[in-house]
């Protein structure tokens, strides 16, 4: 018995561990962990979504396989019709959907490192090719090599981050117009757009222009604004044309009743977690400023809950584990080109940020 020869050489995601086994590896128990390696809510759900979780009136029949009364919701919440709308078990199953649906062997999709790994695993997931195109030194999009490579290799799917991945700055209108005037598809995901800008993103995102356009995509999820994460639940706007083969395509059941309910219960009290956002950017704004008095970081600007920061003379996996056996403070470091002297902070709570200072200090 073989396995299809691709995945024999397909590099496994690495993943961020749960408290339970980084409380068993550093001998520290749960409560004493200060976890900002992910970029979720310190916050979690809102305690109406607790509530609705435990009463659960249907939990042993199927959920709606087009979660119709979540697509209502958010249809209002965005301002786009619900037929343009299609939810998925968090943003990262619309994006393995769309590459099953477009990519034969050995197609291609386009990406621009460092970015969000799913997008490079995916597509080799799929025995497709991930063609790259690396950021410049400043983490900015090389907009002549990104031409170049579509007019060479033909991409099916180009995917980019907004606020961009890894440094949480926003896409420029002139660099967003340009990728949208290529002939691909361009998928924009905005897993961190209610951070950006005002009223939860809604001034910066571009996800009301996709009834306009026939090559955007726009992704989104609840996991970081409403604290969903362990739930997996996200959603995404596709141009009428696509949603016909997205709908036949997808697993039936994929949104679970558990998930649904605890998103529309996000969507029924919004301003609450507006409130919630707002405590995370300003909580962002302190400690951009205490970063920077940290002789050995570099912060960068951010229009999310994580702060990207340069390691300077020092090394910055030996930064990581140490913050994380000494003091029980788990951060962010990527082993990867143009991130190997990097590490990225999610925003946490004020006591978070305190133990964290506390300990970059003492370092």
């Amino acid at each position: 018995m073989k396995i299809r020869k691709h995945l024999e050489s397909l590099p496994p995601y690495t993943p961020i561990e749960p408290f339970e086994i980084l409380s068993a590896r550093i001998g520290r128990s749960a409560d004493k962990i200060i976890k900002l390696d992910a970029n979720e809510n310190p916050y979690g759900p809102l305690p109406v979504v607790r509530e609705a979780l435990g009463k659960l009136d249907f939990p042993h029949i199927y959920p709606d396989p087009e979660s119709r009364v979540l697509r209502k919701s958010l249809s209002a919440f965005i301002g786009i019709g619900e037929e343009y709308l299609l939810a998925g078990q968090g943003a990262d199953e619309l994006i393995d959907l769309l590459m099953r649906i477009f990519l034969e062997p050995n197609d291609c999709i386009l990406s621009c490192p460092p970015t969000f790994g799913m997008y490079s695993f995916d597509a080799e997931l799929n025995a497709a090719r991930c063609i790259e195109v690396p950021r410049r030194a400043d983490f900015s999009l090389d907009m002549d090599a990104i031409r170049k490579a579509v007019e060479t290799y033909q991409p099916k799917l180009l995917f980019v981050a907004t606020p961009k991945l890894p440094d949480a700055s926003m896409l420029y209108s002139k660099t967003m117009y340009e990728l949208l005037s290529m002939p691909t598809l361009i998928v924009l995901d905005e897993a961190y757009i209610e951070f950006a800008g005002d009223n939860l993103g809604a001034s910066l995102s571009r996800i009301r222009e996709v009834p306009a356009r026939e090559n955007l995509i726009v992704l989104r999820t609840f996991s970081k604004w409403a604290g969903l994460a362990g739930l997996r639940i996200g959603y995404g706007a596709f141009p009428l044309w696509l949603m016909p083969t997205l709908w036949k395509s997808k697993q039936p059941y994929n949104v679970n009743v558990a998930a649904s309910v605890a998103a529309q219960v996000s969507l029924e009290h919004a301003d609450e977690l507006a409130n919630i956002v707002e405590l995370l950017k300003n909580e962002r704004a302190r400690l951009f400023v205490a970063l920077q008095e940290i002789p050995y970081l570099t912060p960068h600007p951010t229009q999310s809950n994580f702060i990207l920061c340069k390691v300077i003379e020092r090394d910055a996996s030996e930064l990581k584990a140490r913050l994380a056996y000494e003091h029980g403070v788990f951060i962010r470091y990527f082993n990867k080109p143009g991130l190997r002297d990097h590490i990225r902070i999610s925003v946490g709570r004020p006591q978070d940020t305190d133990v964290l200072l506390n300990a970059l200090r003492s370092l």
